[in-house]
């Protein structure tokens, strides 16, 4: 019985990845205007579509939302009844049906018509209202059902989809969407963590454990103890990041230690990273020496210590 489940799953699979290059084969000159209609556009996007395609709707919205294009969805049947007044000149609206001829859209439809806001549509009938009455008529190809019905909106909604999909992308690109500026929009998770600057999870000012070159060890040893990261920068004369002492230094110079300066028994030269240095950079840089952490020095600037990341911190946010 299994593997007919399997040769189910394989069947829908290979249909809707049809679908997906018929897709790819009709797009045409109106895929570049509605990208254009949507760059020129001083306001928002607003995509809306009911039943599955609303689902679709939302999708897509979030994913441009998300990628640089402000967007938000609107339900078409709440839209009868006060959402309308979401849209506003100067937005552009998405709308996604099937049929085209879905009727909890017209007043949807009618509204954009009345104010002019341009309208982009989607929908598998090019002879349809919602695709006539379009500034920019964004038509599915004729594809299989996956269902092998026809009646369940499977390889249409796929398609619909990847077209969003192929919007927001297209939009990135001529934007020049960033991985910073995707962290902007996506400072949770494990992707935000991936994305993470070293500055956003140093520890700097009063929490920073520094001595001078001069201090005893003594004193070192009381930083290390207050500040708990198990080790101190020591400062030059020139206030740059002269050295670091680590418990490996404390266990080589044991004898006398009391006797020392900190400059007598920090190691030179540490590894150090920049504040604009991805945080999972950070990550690969301790593993590789096997040390805990690391001072944040500017490679541009004096190299004086601006912060330290230790490998608890980048643990916390998910990396490691």
């Amino acid at each position: 019985m299994s593997a007919s489940f399997l040769d189910t799953a394989r069947r829908v699979v290979r249909i809707e990845a049809d679908a997906l290059a018929l897709l790819a084969d009709s797009l045409n000159g109106d895929f570049d205007r509605a990208v254009r209609l949507i760059l020129d556009a001083p306001g928002r996007v607003i995509v809306s579509g009911m039943g599955k395609s609303g689902h679709i709707a939302r999708k897509i919205a979030a994913t441009f939302a998300s990628t640089g294009t402000p967007a938000h969805f609107v339900h078409p049947a709440e839209a009868s009844h006060g959402d309308l007044g979401m849209m506003a000149q100067g937005d552009v609206v998405l709308v996604l049906s099937n049929s085209g001829e879905t009727p909890e859209l017209a007043d949807l439809i009618a509204y954009t018509r009345r104010f002019a806001i341009p309208m982009i549509g989607v929908a598998s009938r090019p002879d349809s209202t919602l695709l006539k009455q379009a500034d920019v008529a964004l038509v599915l190809p004729r594809a299989e059902e996956a269902c092998g019905t026809g009646i369940v909106p499977t390889s249409s909604t796929t398609m619909t989809l990847a077209l969003g999909d192929a919007l927001a992308v297209a939009l990135m690109e001529h934007r020049r969407f960033t991985p910073e500026h995707f962290r902007a929009f996506h400072p949770g998770g494990k992707l935000g963590a991936r994305l993470s600057r070293v500055r956003d999870l140093m520890h700097g000012g009063d929490s920073l454990p520094m001595v001078d070159e001069t201090d005893a060890m003594g004193d070192a040893l009381i930083e290390i103890s207050k500040k708990g990261f198990g080790v101190v920068g020591v400062r030059g004369a020139d206030g740059a990041l002269a050295g670091i002492i680590t418990d490996g230094d404390l266990r080589r110079h044991m004898e006398g230690l009391l006797s020392r300066k900190a400059g007598e028994v920090m190691t030179r030269n540490p590894t150090t990273i920049a504040p604009d240095a991805l945080a999972e950079t950070a990550v690969a840089l301790m593993n590789q020496r096997k040390i805990t952490c690391l001072f944040v020095v500017d490679p541009q600037g004096p190299a004086v210590a601006q912060g330290l990341l230790h490998i608890h911190d980048c643990l916390r946010v998910g990396l490691g």
